[in-house]
């Protein structure tokens, strides 16, 4: 007589609570939190001058990310029927059912009351204000009134990625000078060719669900034609920074230079072949690259070390 046994396959305890916080972490696409950080950072090494207070920087990093957090939530929120279609977007936790709609937003209010305080209390009211003002397009312009009805929405609606900058800046002065602008602008200016090559990848996606994307709605010719334009601005706009503005020392506009030149290199061969994705995607992992080490370049171009380094040698 066989003896039947029973397998118990009941989830730990401690499993599903790992599964839930990791659904919440997704619900603020960290991959775009850590860009948007990095940006930060640079705003407050160039408006600190190298000094960075270590506990301040803490601050605006943690509120940086519950900021951003918030408005990548709302997003996904608000795009969750589109999520459902899209083959790249379908297993998100709200699409896939993991968290519920009214969960999700409870989140993004906690998060950005959060922000909110920490840099009001510990920072100063513009930088917490320029933080909710950076959910608030995201949301608003972008998610809601731009995005699905017209196709330079990535444009407009790239401001609010371009606000973390601002924060930094405001968090350690206080106030907004032509550099902190500057700033805004490169990553404003940024925005469309690094978006616009994911878009290219992304093109039947976007048609299918109806999203007026520049690619879905004018083609890659023009696309790959605009990628060019922004990019052949923003090189000189990032010099601005060395002169007049005089923000940096002369290391930032080598960097900057040399990043430029691949960057423009890359959009040029991008516009001779439209048609190759592959082009597509090797510009849109560099403009990534390219975001990280010219921030990096300020940061490192403002330390008080390397100025004295660098003063020795000139």
């Amino acid at each position: 007589m066989y003896k039947t046994t029973t397998v118990d396959f009941t989830i730990p305890d401690h499993q599903i609570a790992w599964q839930a916080i990791e659904s919440y972490v997704q619900l603020t696409k960290p991959r775009i939190i850590l860009l948007l950080l990095i940006t930060t950072t640079a705003g407050m090494a160039m408006g600190a001058k190298g000094h960075i207070d270590l506990w301040l920087l803490s601050i605006a990093l943690v509120s940086g990310a519950c900021a951003a957090g918030a408005a990548n939530t709302i997003n996904c929120l608000y795009d969750r029927d589109i999520d459902f279609v899209m083959e790249r977007t379908r297993h998100r936790p709200l699409p896939s059912g993991r968290i519920q709609p009214y969960q999700a937003l409870i989140f993004a209010i906690a998060l950005a009351f959060i922000s909110f305080t920490l840099l009001s209390v510990f920072a100063n009211l513009l930088s917490a204000s320029l933080a909710m003002v950076g959910i608030l397009v995201y949301v608003l312009v972008y998610t809601h009134w731009l995005k699905r009805h017209h196709s330079q929405n990535i444009v407009i609606g790239g401001a609010a990625g371009a606000i973390p900058p601002l924060v930094g800046w405001a968090a350690v002065t206080g106030d907004l000078s032509w550099a902190a602008w500057c700033l805004f602008a490169i990553v404003f200016l940024w925005t469309p060719p690094h978006f616009w090559a994911l878009a290219m990848m992304l093109r039947d996606d976007y048609a299918k669900v109806g999203v007026p994307m520049l690619p879905v709605v004018a083609g890659n010719e023009t696309t790959t034609r605009q990628i060019f334009v922004y990019t052949l601005i923003l090189i000189p706009v990032t010099l601005l920074l060395a002169y007049p503005l005089q923000a940096t020392n002369w290391l930032y506009p080598v960097v900057a230079i040399i990043l430029g030149s691949i960057f423009v290199r890359k959009a040029w061969l991008l516009r001779q072949s439209p048609a190759n994705l592959e082009l597509a995607r090797s510009l849109f992992k560099y403009s990534i690259i390219y975001i990280m080490l010219l921030s990096v370049g300020i940061v490192i171009g403002c330390l008080p070390i390397t100025c004295g380094v660098l003063n020795r040698i000139s």
